[in-house]
């Protein structure tokens, strides 16, 4: 009898240690989603944050007189990037289709099983979506201070619903440039936005007063370099949602080595801006070493997972010196950008990805791995610069064919802010003819 009695004691703590460790189980799968769920979202957060940074950049960079103008567009290109990115760019992205786009998935209707997410489609959605509209407004700091706002309108709805979402297809979407490494968007946010704003600055041509009839430059300082740089502050430390939170899951232990990649590259890339301005121009310049922190991160972008700390130093450093230049060349060639977005986010965003062919400790040439993911590099950043500026273009003569792309000269000289907008963004500290002009309520 006690044999028995002791035979079915043993069958029933082996039943209930079979059920506490099921349960451990089940909770252990179910906080490990919860976790990637509230890191992916925390950093979407982050990366929306990123709006006002870019806001306080273009703003304090360009003239008083059009920093409400500025705002808008920021604002509008989060808002209604928002609203087609839900109606078709993110099917366009990431639906299932062909290698060259999407094809379904309008409305986050369908399946999207195929993208084998471990976290809600809603929280990847979000991430997605402030990704696509920081493409957007990067553009805005190069067409500043000449652009008509509805003009720029439409541009943002195009880029946000398609021009971004195919590139991202062809890259994270299983589109035909899959090998391509490019982490967290050097390339597919950075370079889009880039190269977008180098077709619209050509299609706008230079602000009234940039350039003189003899070919000299005329330089037009930003009014509140302050301002500017709590812009920068503000989108480094979006950086820590944009580069980390990338793995979409908290559970990733590797978000704290991207973290210090990223941020040594920055640091790295405003050091070597300061110093490359100090020796050209005498003086440790405060913007070129502003762009220099903003460059070292969009350069570090492609491969901030994928390299180690020395190497997320000198792709920094090396983002950090060619910022310097490639202002002046732009410049040079008159193409104007009051921001030195193409600078920034096209010359620094191609780099920072071309740079992953030899940095990268798994595939980089520098480490072993021949020249196979260089030549991928090299061919998913041409590809997509070719892409973006063609589409970009085209996007911008159309839209200065039917709704017109550039303001009245009467306009520039006022300012965009009262012309565009009925407003006046510094009211106690406007020139004196504007005193005269009646402001809605």
């Amino acid at each position: 009898m006690r044999r028995i009695i002791f035979s079915l004691m043993m069958v029933a703590i082996l039943v209930l240690s079979s059920s506490v460790v099921l349960a451990a189980g089940a909770t252990a799968e179910s906080n490990a989603v919860a976790i990637d769920t509230i890191w992916t979202l925390l950093a979407a957060f982050l990366v929306f944050f990123m709006q006002a940074g870019f806001a306080m950049v273009e703003a304090g960079f360009t003239r008083a007189k059009n920093a409400g103008n500025i705002i808008m567009k920021n604002l509008m290109d989060f808002s209604t990037g928002s609203l087609i990115y839900w109606a078709c760019g993110f099917a366009f992205m990431y639906g299932s289709g062909n290698s060259f786009i999407g094809t379904k998935g309008y409305f986050l209707m369908g399946s999207f099983d195929h993208l084998g997410l471990n976290i809600p489609l809603s929280a990847y959605w979000l991430f997605q979506a402030v990704f696509a509209a920081t493409a957007a407004t990067i553009v805005s700091g190069a067409m500043a201070e000449r652009t008509r706002y509805s003009g720029y309108l439409a541009y943002s709805v195009v880029i946000s619903g398609i021009i971004y979402p195919v590139v991202g297809h062809w890259i994270w979407g299983g589109g035909w440039l899959s090998g391509m490494v490019d982490f967290a968007g050097s390339t597919v946010v950075h370079s889009v936005g880039g190269w977008a704003a180098l077709a619209g600055a050509i299609v706008l041509g230079p602000r009234i007063g940039k350039y003189n009839e003899d070919g000299s430059i005329n330089a037009m300082p930003g009014h509140n370099l302050l301002m500017a740089a709590l812009g920068v502050f503000i989108l480094w430390f979006g950086w820590f949602g944009f580069n980390p939170g990338s793995t979409v899951a908290g559970t990733d232990l590797s978000i704290g080595a991207i973290a210090v990649t990223t941020n040594l590259a920055a640091s790295a890339g405003a050091a070597l801006a300061m110093i490359t301005s100090w020796i050209k121009y005498g003086k440790a310049d405060v913007s070129m070493t502003l762009n220099g922190a903003l460059a070292g991160l969009v350069g570090i972008t492609a491969g901030c997972a994928n390299v180690d700390n020395f190497g997320a130093v000198i792709i920094g450093a090396i983002a950090g010196v060619l910022v310097v230049y490639a202002v002046e060349i732009i410049d040079g060639l008159y193409i104007d950008d009051p921001v030195g977005a193409i600078a920034v986010h096209g010359i620094c965003g191609s780099l920072g990805t071309i740079l992953v062919g030899f940095f990268a400790t798994e595939g980089g040439l520098l480490y072993g791995g021949g020249a196979s993911l260089l030549l991928t590099q090299l061919k998913g950043v041409v590809a997509v610069g070719v892409w973006t500026f063609t589409t970009a273009y085209i996007l911008f003569k159309v839209i200065d064919a039917v709704i017109g792309l550039r303001v009245e000269r009467e306009e520039e000289l006022e300012g965009l802010d009262i012309t565009e907008h009925g407003s006046i963004s510094y009211p106690d500290f406007v020139p004196l003819h504007w005193k005269s002009v009646e402001v809605k309520k």
